[in-house]
């Protein structure tokens, strides 16, 4: 997903995509670890957009709670 659709999700949504996200990274280290990987980049690719997500959560809790 590009980051402005991600943008354009609520922080709900966010924390739904991103447990779902975490669940499949799981499935894929599993599935690393066992040889039946097709794709490895696939991980990176996987955390990376959690990252995203999480940075965008962060981002919307300083915007309510105001610079300190």
């Amino acid at each position: 997903m590009k980051i402005s659709e991600l943008r354009k999700l609520s922080t709900e949504e966010l924390n739904t995509k991103i447990s779902e996200s975490k669940r499949e990274l799981l499935d894929l280290r599993l599935k690393n670890a066992t040889g039946a990987l097709d794709k490895p980049s696939k991980i990176n690719e996987l955390k990376k957009e959690v990252a995203r997500m999480k940075t965008i959560i962060n981002e919307r809790k300083l915007e309510a709670g105001g610079n300190k």
